[in-house]
């Protein structure tokens, strides 16, 4: 199987319920492949890391996608997305990132802890309550999202009334996130990125006038500032609503894959409850085996760039598969052993260099102080139903996780 029948079938529904053995026959193609019509396959973790590290490789911009194909102008999800730091190359894209993280700082996520111990307390609380009786629970509806959703929203300002509209906004919005072959696609993201800008345009307006302490009242009044150019009001509202999804949209698959994997190795959930595995080598652990983030693009800005040898001319594209890198035995021994007391795992989960994710510290706080809790509320914490996967190949995650807790 070549480099782009190994995309095809990934973009499918093989691809999409279980990635990891096409992964591997990606990298016994070497680490990187030419797949097809101007694109590499890119699955060994130093080639992986490198490419995200390289100021060169760029992401593809809205504009890029529109150029290869024109019938992608016009979508507001594309356009909105492609203002955010996300889809932005340089100078852009460091120049807002510099001025979002002077407010999103690691001392702001540090002291979310105590109010995260508290989330976590009370929706353990709503989960005992509805599972009193010995119905299944979903996990992924009464913690998984409601966590990280409360928690982002906190940060940004968002009122508690308007916090739990926001799922399946998220979760139309990020299809434009996915490898998109119709435009038609994009109907529901593009209805969800109209309706999150008109909120977050009044959003802003509202905290313009009547500032709290929060990221919205920070960075609308730096963005209002007449002498401050770092970040235009287009800008503003793109990164509002990228932090809000990113914010919870991939900590919810982290929680939820977490916790599928502690019910099929108990001895981890064992580990967790008994001390001998850290919060922290967990979610490492659990990063690596099944990222929330399964791929991501890079595009070569110049001449004369190459990925192990293979040269990558201009304009061609790199499609860098992190769940691939993230099982790679050349990196990690055993690497298909899911083993959260490993002591080397620096998983490519949360990206690299320019890129890397401003939120990586939240989502880890947010997992390290639930999972741990959840175990110990509930010693019987079993699986409670079926699950379901979503369909979907770059952010990887459940629908639902039902669980009994009794």
């Amino acid at each position: 199987m070549d480099g782009a029948a190994i995309v095809e079938r990934l973009m499918g529904k093989e691809g999409t319920a279980d990635p990891y053995p096409l992964y591997a026959r990606a990298r016994a193609l070497g680490p990187v492949a030419p797949a097809g019509e101007g694109m590499f396959l890119v699955s060994g973790y130093a080639a992986v890391n490198k490419v995200l590290r390289t100021p060169a490789f760029g992401v593809e911009t809205a504009d890029l996608m529109s150029g290869l194909d024109p019938r992608f102008l016009g979508h507001s999800s594309l356009t909105l997305l492609g203002r955010s730091i996300l889809q932005r190359n340089a100078p852009d894209q460091p120049r807002v990132r510099s001025l979002i993280a002077s407010v999103f700082t690691a001392r702001r996520v540090a002291a979310l802890r105590p109010a995260v111990e508290a989330a976590v307390g009370r929706l353990l609380d709503g989960m005992a309550e509805q599972g009193a009786d010995g119905s299944a629970v979903d996990f992924m509806d009464a913690l998984a999202f409601r966590l990280p959703v409360g928690v982002i929203c906190e940060l940004l300002g968002v009122p508690d009334e308007d916090r739990y509209r926001f799922r399946g906004l998220a979760s139309d919005l990020t299809v434009a996130l996915e490898f998109i072959q119709d435009p038609d696609e994009l109907t529901a993201a593009d209805k969800a990125a109209d309706e999150l800008s008109r909120y977050f345009t009044e959003l802003a307006a509202e905290r313009l006038a009547r500032p709290q302490d929060d990221l919205v009242s920070d960075l609308a009044r730096i963005a209002a500032d007449a002498g401050d150019e770092r970040i235009s009001a287009e800008e503003l509202l793109a990164n509002l609503v990228l932090l809000l999804v990113a914010g919870f949209e991939t900590t919810t698959n982290l929680l939820g894959n977490g916790l599928a994997l502690l019910f099929r190795h108990p001895e981890a959930a064992a580990g967790l409850r008994s001390g001998a595995v850290t919060p922290a080598g967990f979610t490492d652990e659990v990063l690596r085996f099944d990222s929330p983030v399964q791929l991501t693009g890079r595009v070569a800005l110049e001449e004369g760039l190459a990925v192990e040898d293979l040269p990558v001319p201009l304009g061609r594209g790199l499609i860098l598969l992190i769940g691939a890198a993230n099982h790679d035995p050349a990196r990690y021994e055993r690497p298909e052993v899911f083993d959260p007391t490993r002591t080397d795992s620096q998983p490519l989960s949360f990206g690299g260099g320019t890129h890397f994710c401003l939120g990586s510290q939240l989502a880890r706080l947010e997992a390290e102080v639930a999972m741990p809790a959840l175990l110990d509320r509930f010693p019987r914490l079993a699986p409670g139903g079926v699950p379901t996967r979503r369909d979907r190949l770059v952010l990887r995650g459940f629908d639902t996780l039902p669980v009994t807790v009794r």
